[in-house]
């Protein structure tokens, strides 16, 4: 039986990220996208959070990651874009009608999008952008407003990046489109090792998800095509000489743009359910499958392969996509995690009913 939705319009802007938090201290969670918050979805009160630099179709905006970056109990956000160059945070005022002070962190070169993991395994999250053509570089919290920057390889990242723990050594490993690199004991001052065992193609996802999907006790990887047709999950095998070998298995080659990728339980059954969908205009006209129906889908794990259920999907302006950095949170209080989705083709949110019997027309 699939999960039954009820979809509502934010705002018809063309943001591409979203992120939810307590941006006012009330306890209560609030969206989060581009230049403005939103009090609560049933509502839907518009705030300021402050200009964004356009440039033609995209705005300089690819991530909302949460975290108190000053210490002064107020969420933050971190962001960054491709053409402004930068990793960026914003700064929470504590006036709902006041914007967002914006401050830089590291210039980056071009940035695809960011996430946040905890590198270091102290229970923090550390911020890691995707620069394709730059080095692989994980920005730590160290103070109020301050960050250490310690590289992680010289190479060029490529589209494309991922973290988990590959060989079960329990340190994770970072997931780049054509390998892996395997942690040290110290992240930071030791030396990682490349393991090029795989190649996802020059336009991987953001991110490429690191679980065990056929609970075999080994990791396995999910990789969509981020600027093409794709998505795939890729099974790790331990062969007897020690080594890795990793099998590609189809979870939907119909479909194309699957940039962004969240693993978790969206239907109470405590397994993890994948959820992604199209982002609409990735590349403005010049994508594989860009003038197809868009939608947003969920992905469950049947015991030997992926059964797709769909949350949206039609031609533009009936169907909805997801963005380059989508959310999932308990925004209606009802214990299962509601879904909002930013991109150019506006800003919905998405609230899980659950599980209910389809009535008769």
């Amino acid at each position: 039986m699939p999960i039954q939705w009820k979809k509502k319009l934010i705002a018809f802007e063309r943001f591409e990220s979203a992120g939810v938090f307590d941006v006012n201290g009330d306890g209560k969670l609030e969206i989060v996208s581009g230049a403005y918050w939103y009090e609560k979805p049933d509502v839907a009160t518009q705030h300021p959070v402050g200009r964004v630099a356009a440039y033609g179709e995209y705005y300089d905006d690819f991530s909302t990651i949460p975290m108190d970056v000053n210490g002064d109990g107020r969420m933050d956000f971190i962001t960054g874009g491709w053409w402004g160059n930068t990793l960026r945070w914003r700064e929470n005022p504590g006036d709902p009608n006041q914007e967002w002070p914006e401050h830089v962190i590291a210039e980056t070169g071009n940035l695809e999008t960011t996430r946040a993991w905890d590198v270091d395994s102290d229970g923090q999250l550390e911020i890691v952008p995707n620069t394709p053509g730059g080095p692989l570089v994980v920005y730590k919290l160290v103070g109020r407003g301050e960050f250490a920057a310690f590289k992680i390889c010289d190479a060029p990242q490529g589209h494309g990046l991922g973290f988990g723990d590959v060989n079960g050594d329990g340190r994770g490993d970072f997931i780049l489109h054509n390998g892996w690199l395997e942690a040290p004991e110290d992240p930071y001052h030791g030396a990682w090792t490349f393991h090029p065992e795989f190649d996802f193609g020059p336009m991987a996802s953001v991110p490429i998800l690191v679980v065990d999907v056929n609970g075999d006790g080994v990791n396995d990887l999910i990789v969509g095509q981020a600027h093409g047709y794709g998505l795939d999950w890729w099974e790790q095998k331990t062969i007897p000489n020690g080594s890795r070998a990793w099998i590609k298995h189809p979870i939907d080659p119909f479909n194309s743009q699957y940039h962004d990728l969240i693993w978790a339980d969206i239907d109470g059954d405590n397994a993890c359910e994948l959820i992604t969908g199209k982002r609409y205009r990735a590349h403005c006209g010049a994508d594989p499958g860009e003038f197809d129906d868009v939608g947003i889908y969920y992905f469950k794990w049947n015991g030997e392969s992926f059964s797709k259920q769909v949350i949206d999907y039609g031609p533009t302006g009936i169907g909805k996509g997801c963005g380059i950095h989508f959310a999932l949170a308990d925004l209606s209080g009802n214990g299962r995690l509601d879904l909002v989705a930013p991109g150019k083709d506006g800003l919905y949110f998405y609230e899980n009913l659950g599980m209910k019997e389809l009535q008769p027309r």
